[in-house]
């Protein structure tokens, strides 16, 4: 090896190394440059309740506490409590499912209009992704809290804003999918005078609907916990519901204990239901040999 090539991988090596501290210097630097943020933080939140969280940090347990034991001694009574509260937990899946529905659509729409070499107005690509932006940025609960000034409490504020949301979110997963998808297709089709929507429909759709049905579940997950909360609003559904039985206090915490453990079970099976379905249609059926 002759003497230059020497002194040029010394180099590139002294190189490398000065890189990599300089990098895990940063690292440094913001690792605690958050944990500062996050400290003063803690402590101006915690000034401005007074100090009210040392003061009452050894409370934290006593109120699961008093609802456990409330309903250790009404065991008898949950059957009786999930017959009644059933309903309203339908209504709450019945909420999520309308909104990922209305939503997806929605997004499907948004994202083909966002994504480059798809969108039928090229110009338009920014607006559309600031749209989705905006969307995705706001809270469900600033949303729903504003439509039931306008629309009173139930289900329909509920559904609409947690729909509102669902657009931004899906749609921002769906354009990352679609600009992983090939052109080819569309390319083809427009060549032979496709329309737009029937470039959509037949050249893009069939190759990125696993994916969108993928997130469309996921996000079907997130929005029954979504429409869940929203009930403490006023929303409806079984948030509603639990509301009451808190808002109630000993006497009734029995039932609030009986719709924790309804909502829990329902988002754990769908949950389950929906993971099964993600990865069947992800990975397609696998054989009993793959599986072994």
């Amino acid at each position: 090896m002759s003497p230059s090539a020497s002194s040029s991988g010394l180099d590139v090596r002294a190189e490398y190394l000065a890189l990599t501290r300089r990098k895990r210097t940063y690292n440094t630097i913001l690792i605690a440059l958050f944990v500062a943020l996050m400290v003063a933080g803690f402590w101006t939140a915690d000034s401005r309740n007074a100090g009210g969280f040392w003061s009452g940090l050894h409370r934290f347990f006593d109120f699961p506490t008093e609802v456990l034991g409330e309903a250790s001694q009404k065991l008898a009574e949950f059957p009786a409590h999930f017959v009644r509260f059933l309903p309203a937990l339908i209504e709450t899946i019945n909420i999520a499912g309308a909104a990922t529905l209305t939503g997806a659509m929605f997004a499907i729409l948004f994202s083909l209009m966002a994504t480059r070499g798809l969108a039928l107005w090229p110009w338009a690509i920014p607006v559309f992704r600031r749209v989705m932006d905006v969307m995705r940025a706001i809270p469900e609960i600033v949303i729903a809290l504003l439509l039931i000034f306008v629309l009173g409490g139930g289900p329909v504020p509920a559904m609409i804003a947690i729909a509102f949301h669902t657009v931004g979110a899906l749609g921002k997963l769906f354009s990352e999918v679609n600009e992983n998808a090939s052109l080819k297709p569309v390319e083809g089709l427009h060549s032979v005078g496709a329309s737009w929507i029937q470039r959509m429909s037949l050249g893009i759709l069939p190759q990125v609907a696993p994916n969108y049905l993928s997130y469309a579940l996921l996000r079907f997950e997130i929005n029954i916990r979504a429409s869940a909360i929203l009930g403490f609003v006023g929303a409806g559904g079984i948030g509603y519901e639990l509301k009451n039985a808190m808002s109630w206090g000993t006497g009734k915490y029995d039932e609030a204990a009986a719709i924790f453990l309804l909502l829990f079970l329902s988002i754990v099976i769908v949950d389950q239901i929906s993971s099964a379905l993600r990865d069947r249609l992800t990975h397609g059926k696998r054989t009993l040999e793959a599986t072994l």
